[in-house]
């Protein structure tokens, strides 16, 4: 039996959506483009939200944008979600990203 498994794009967003959001000191997703805001206000969100998959030298990227509790470090955060979305990516999906950088655009009290 041959072939081959393909992930998407949209699909691998998801997936990095949903591995950031269970790191603890990551109260949501913020939008990362004018696209996704305007669908937010509209009501639409889904797991990919905060998630932007791009490609440089033939591999993916991550930027994921996020909100962080108040009171946490924030670097911390951002290095925890960095390891889990890369090793998360690589055992669940074979893929190494080339690159995970985490944007915290807003700080929010729970």
């Amino acid at each position: 039996m041959s072939g081959s498994i393909q992930i998407t794009e949209a699909a691998l967003a998801s997936l990095i959506g949903l591995t950031a959001h269970e790191i603890p000191g990551v109260v949501g997703m913020a939008p990362a483009n004018l696209k996704e805001g305007i669908s937010r206000v509209l009501g639409r969100a889904n797991a990919s939200d905060g998630v932007l998959i791009g490609k440089e030298a033939g591999k993916f990227t991550a930027d994921v944008f996020i909100v962080a509790a108040y009171g946490v470090s924030i670097p911390t955060v951002a290095r925890n979600i960095a390891e889990r979305v890369e090793h998360v990516c690589k055992t669940q999906a074979a893929i190494d990203l080339s690159a995970v950088r985490v944007h915290a655009v807003g700080v929010q009290r729970v």
